[in-house]
């Protein structure tokens, strides 16, 4: 790849374009690293089909696979991700690989409810 002045352009690793359309939408978030069994917890500060992001203090490492549980309302969500955008400070995003199916109903009425209040 080759930016305008003719050296080759940085590539970051991380997906520049996002799969989902995200909502801002606030849902406590606790996480369990795999590998190191460290535990995260945060807020999301917006949240898609695909994934969401978790603002925190804390953040895990890029590539990091969690365990997740998000609470809204009452209501869970839980899944597996990873992490793929760390925001030291700020927080992470999370993409979502793995819903189980009734979280992911869950889910998906959390979307539609932030669709038509659009």
């Amino acid at each position: 790849m080759e930016s305008d002045g003719g050296k080759p352009a940085k590539e970051s690793g991380v997906r520049n374009r996002r799969y989902s359309i995200r909502h801002p939408f606030a849902a406590a978030a606790e996480m369990l690293e795999l590998q190191s069994g460290s535990r995260v917890s945060g807020v999301t500060s917006d949240l898609s089909l695909g994934g969401c992001f978790v603002c925190g203090r804390r953040t895990l490492e890029v590539g990091a696979r969690v365990r997740g549980t998000l609470t809204h309302e009452g209501q869970k969500v839980k899944m597996l991700a990873v992490v793929r955008v760390v925001k030291p400070q700020v927080g992470m995003g999370l993409e979502f690989l793995d819903i189980n199916p009734d979280s992911n109903a869950t889910l998906l009425t959390w979307f539609e409810t932030l669709r038509k209040s659009r």
